[in-house]
């Protein structure tokens, strides 16, 4: 028989993913800068693959970047994150 469980309250940073790619983009140096990885595909679409624990995972444009409580950074579905997080 499932339990019920209620996610510990945990703050987390995140940046919005307008969809573009570069270098000196806000997020692209935001994950340099602490320890993540990253690659991106210019063209059309341009795309941006962030490596997360589990592999490399592809982020939509309007996604939310999250670092992690260890560090780690993966993209969010926009609802997931509205649904999942409040702004502190």
């Amino acid at each position: 028989m499932s339990e019920r469980y209620r996610k510990k309250p945990v703050e987390i940073e995140a940046m919005l993913w307008d969809g573009e790619v570069r270098k000196d983009h806000p997020v692209a140096v935001w994950i340099r800068e602490n320890g993540g990885q990253y690659t991106y595909t210019p063209g059309k679409p341009q795309q941006l693959g962030i490596v997360t624990l589990e592999g490399t995972m592809i982020a939509s444009v309007g996604d939310m970047i999250i670092q992690g409580v260890q560090g780690e950074f993966y993209p969010c579905k926009p609802d997931i994150f509205e649904a999942t997080y409040d702004a502190v």
